[in-house]
């Protein structure tokens, strides 16, 4: 049909150009002079420009009106179809005047949140927080909202999502992580408190940190490492997918399970349909379902005694300080509950509450009952109210994380929804996959990543989350298997 062929290529062109800003944007992260972030504001908008230009037009609308209906309901072509009529929608919506500038603005901004978080100082972010915040409350008016405004906006990273149901979620959540942390951080004290210590030299955690990603399935020849302020993965096209970690040469843990994280993502990533790059069914299904991968690696497995069986003797290669350690001392000590100030650096038990910290903090800023000024005081009461702890400085509260500086306003529940989903796939995994624990041990990961692959990866966004989860697990995605994994590793 060639209808059908010429949105292919409109698509597939405006995917060429989303990833050379992606490019453009992993070099902001990593290596970009501070002067030359103006510039690159300017590269970043022509780009968005151009990408917007290509999937809107009354031509785009009219050939995918031809195309409605003409194919299979679960076919390759059914399925890029339902994508790109909904990426059209809603790019439809925002005029290109509107991308253009947005891009100018989260690439100085980008640049403006590091300085301000380095120096611990809210007050140099306010300025163009409130532009930020500006702007994502016209985005969503642009795009539409019923319940409320923050409906557009999650709408964008976790489709048929809503403040609603994100809310019932967390108000059913919160108050079982609660009951736990208590007992939980006794039940640490009770593994003899080991800690690392000594010193921990960056290029031994990269060598290790290297191992121990290959082993669980990163492909280095289609991939690299970095290092950057704030660890993340992108996937720039196929044969290129890039995670950044940072390092702390008191406390290797903290590289490592950065690695372990952005690992997930980027095996994701790998493991999409590459010969359908650019088009939706060679794309993620969900922001949630992309946390799932990276939480489930980063916790499910890079946290279990059984882990640390197989890994120790090799980190105690570049540690030797590590010689001596039991696997389970280790363990306890990456996965102990200790409720802290540094999201990325949470324990499974806490991490929840640090998203609901977010989500309530955004949804005020977005739908106008917080003003940018009062963030700090806001973001420290609610944040004693939750943890107990009381926020040292602006470094360790509102300002710790880069997501409002690239416009990421909706995007925070979709890390609870992968902690869920890691969750529930693993229960589902350990049913399917004889003596998994045990591969685990052994350090041998193939056939979960093999389940995870035909599962989740090789679908991009045939199903919605909820489908691709019930077709995965058979069960309806919730919070049960997620807290049932909680009791069992950390309450006994």
């Amino acid at each position: 049909m060639k209808e059908y062929e010429s949105l292919e290529r409109r698509f597939r062109e405006a995917a060429t150009v989303r990833s050379i800003a992606a490019m453009l944007g992993w070099d902001q992260e990593t290596f970009l002079p501070g002067k030359g972030a103006v510039w690159r504001g300017e590269q970043l908008a022509w780009l968005a420009g151009r990408q917007h230009r290509l999937v809107t037009g009354e031509e785009i609308g009219a050939a995918l009106e031809v195309c409605a209906g003409y194919f299979p309901e679960e076919g390759r072509e059914a399925t890029n179809v339902r994508g790109w009529a909904r990426d059209f929608r809603m790019a439809s919506r925002i005029p290109v005047e509107y991308v253009e500038r947005m891009a100018r603005l989260t690439s100085e901004a980008t640049h403006v949140w590091a300085g301000a978080r380095k120096a611990a100082d809210f007050s140099m972010y306010r300025p163009i927080l409130e532009q930020l915040v500006g702007m994502a409350r016209e985005k969503a008016d642009l795009l539409g909202w019923e319940g409320c405004r923050y409906d557009a906006l999650l709408d964008e990273y976790e489709p048929g999502s809503t403040a609603a149901a994100v809310e019932e979620l967390f108000a059913r959540l919160a108050p079982e992580i609660a009951a736990m942390v208590g007992p939980a951080v006794a039940a640490a004290a009770g593994d003899g408190g080991w800690e690392p210590s000594g010193h921990f030299p960056v290029a031994g955690q990269q060598a290790f940190n290297r191992e121990v990603a290959e082993a669980i399935g990163f492909d280095f020849e289609a991939g690299r490492i970095d290092a950057s302020n704030h660890p993340f993965c992108t996937g720039l096209g196929p044969g290129d997918t890039r995670l950044t970690t940072r390092y702390d040469e008191s406390n290797f843990l903290s590289s490592l399970y950065g690695v372990l994280h952005e690992a997930g993502h980027g095996m994701y990533e790998q493991g999409l349909d590459g010969g359908q790059w650019g088009l939706p069914v060679g794309e993620a299904c969900s922001l949630g379902i992309h946390e799932s991968q990276s939480r489930l690696w980063e916790n499910h497995i890079g946290g279990s005694d059984q882990f640390w069986e197989h890994w120790l003797p090799r980190a105690a290669h570049y540690f030797p300080q590590l010689s001596g350690c039991s696997p389970h001392a280790v363990a306890a000590a990456a996965r102990r509950v200790s409720p802290g100030f540094i999201r990325v650096d949470a324990d499974e038990v806490t991490y929840d509450l640090h998203v609901i910290l977010r989500f309530e903090i955004e949804r005020g800023l977005v739908g106008g009952s917080l003003a940018v000024a009062d963030v700090p005081e806001a973001w420290n009461a609610r944040f004693r109210e939750l943890t107990g702890l009381a926020v040292p400085d602006d470094a360790r509260g509102c300002l710790q994380d880069v997501h409002w500086s690239f416009g990421g306003f909706g995007y925070f529940p979709t890390y609870t929804m992968g902690n869920l989903h890691a969750s529930q796939l693993m229960a589902a995994a350990r049913g399917a996959v004889p003596g998994l624990d045990g591969e685990i041990a052994a350090g041998n990961y193939s056939a979960l990543r093999g389940w995870l692959r035909e599962q989740v990866h090789m679908h991009g966004r045939r199903w919605s989350p909820e489908e691709l989860m019930r077709r995965a697990t058979g069960e309806e995605p919730g919070v049960a298997a997620h807290l049932a994994h909680l009791r069992t590793r950390y309450l006994r």
